[in-house]
């Protein structure tokens, strides 16, 4: 419900823009809009997850679908450039604390890793099913309605969601971490992501991946008005089939993870994603550039979907609010790189080479990735400590053996980055 509601907002913005600037200034609004977007999220799903540390899952996000559906009522009444940007900067500091809030409590609801994947794969054909839907339930509403109507169906989607949430038994966010300063609650999920190899590695092949997919969404309609004449029927039909090869291969991502690793299957959709760009270099016709965009979109899929199983797999229970802030955060970095990137090369090389290029640049991320990410990547790893002592708790428990004259402790369990473990053991020495 919150998904229809954004989109709905989305639609509803695009004709707020053109009332108040016109068509000269329009475009110019939204773009600011979308950036404003951006920035709250990369710099504010972190601050606010450290903010919030100490608040119940449901209550705040059930305060943050209500704070959404108020400032989603007050844009209605905005008649300047400015007071849009305040309420949509407002609203995305709420979405980026809502979101990874949300993300990190699926694992604690699902804890069974096969349907933490199925659920995973669910969540990922919604917001692909959202791109589809919202347009249509718009133009739908709009037949019936006028534009700014469109805002209160945004609103009765976040109150739909906020009951639906409020309705739910949520397990309690765990206690570990509520007494440390606010400067290492803010970094701590960086902290986890940037010293744990898998992560390292789920953030270079997200990034390979949204060089090719920024240009599908930047340019498509661009590419459509080229190649046929500026029908916008091509262009809506060529992102129906990207939703609709996402969704499909979102559906499949459970089965395949049977088969395959996270890694294998991110690698692999992210090297397809690459080799299918060079496909725009034949200039294929319409049913070809719908198979073309159909796969594009599946092989989208393949990255997105997997890569929480991954943050679920590298933090304790605790950790993961902030680890999901940070990956928020950091892919959302990414795109503000990928967005601008791809429209200046369209602009500069032209929209078919612009495609190569950056199919170019994703295949060589991912081969680097591969040689960056190791293939074998255990959970449970062996490690050594050098500061603690026998009787410690973290040791006591479990087998160890002392080394280096009993001045050290190496023993092997499951392996994350934390307070006692503050970097990845290497292959050499534990």
């Amino acid at each position: 419900m919150s998904l229809i509601g954004t989109g709905l907002m989305t639609v509803a913005l695009a004709l707020l823009a053109y009332e108040i600037g016109g068509a000269a200034q329009a475009g110019l609004l939204l773009s600011g809009v979308f950036t404003i977007k951006m920035v709250a999220y990369v710099g504010f799903a972190p601050f606010a997850n450290a903010l919030v540390h100490r608040v119940p899952v449901r209550p705040l996000l059930v305060a943050l679908d209500l704070a959404r559906l108020t400032l989603a009522l007050l844009l209605p009444l905005t008649d300047a450039v400015w007071q849009v940007y305040l309420l949509m900067f407002l609203f995305q500091m709420c979405s980026a604390a809502f979101t990874p809030a949300y993300q990190s409590t699926i694992p604690d609801v699902l804890a069974d890793e096969a349907q933490y994947a199925r659920a995973l794969s669910l969540s990922r054909a919604a917001g692909n099913l959202e791109t589809l839907v919202s347009p249509v339930l718009a133009g739908l509403l709009l037949m019936l309605v006028a534009p700014p109507a469109l805002l209160l169906g945004t609103a009765l989607a976040f109150a739909l969601s906020a009951a639906a949430l409020f309705g739910a038994r949520l397990p309690a966010r765990g206690t570990a971490g509520v007494t440390e300063p606010f400067r290492r609650r803010l970094a701590k999920g960086y902290a986890i992501y940037l010293h744990t190899v898998r992560l390292r590695g789920l953030l270079a092949v997200n990034f390979a991946m949204s060089l090719t997919m920024a240009w599908v969404l930047v340019n498509s309609a661009a590419y459509a008005g080229l190649r046929f004449g500026g029908g916008a029927a091509v262009y809506t039909d060529l992102m129906a089939a990207f939703g609709a090869g996402s969704i499909v291969a979102a559906l499949a991502v459970p089965r395949l993870l049977r088969h395959l690793s996270e890694r294998r299957l991110m690698l692999g959709g992210a090297a397809s994603m690459g080799g299918l760009a060079f496909t725009i270099l034949s200039e294929p016709d319409f049913a070809g550039l719908l198979a073309l965009w159909a796969g594009l979109g599946a092989m989208s899929s393949l990255v997105l979907t997997p890569g929480s199983l991954l943050l679920v797999r590298s933090s304790a229970r605790a950790d993961r609010p902030a680890l999901f802030a940070a990956q928020f955060s950091l892919s959302h970095a990414a795109w503000l790189i990928a967005y601008p990137l791809s429209g200046w090369l369209g602009s500069e090389l032209g929209l078919a080479a612009a495609l190569v290029t950056l199919g170019t640049a994703t295949l060589v991320i991912t081969a680097a990735t591969a040689l960056l990410w190791p293939a074998d990547d255990p959970a449970e790893l062996s490690h050594v400590h050098t500061g603690l002592l026998p009787s410690h708790p973290h040791v006591r428990s479990g087998a160890y053996r002392a080394v280096d004259g009993a001045r050290a402790i190496v023993h092997s369990h499951r392996f994350h980055i934390d307070e006692l473990h503050p970097r990845w053991p290497s292959p050499e020495r534990p």
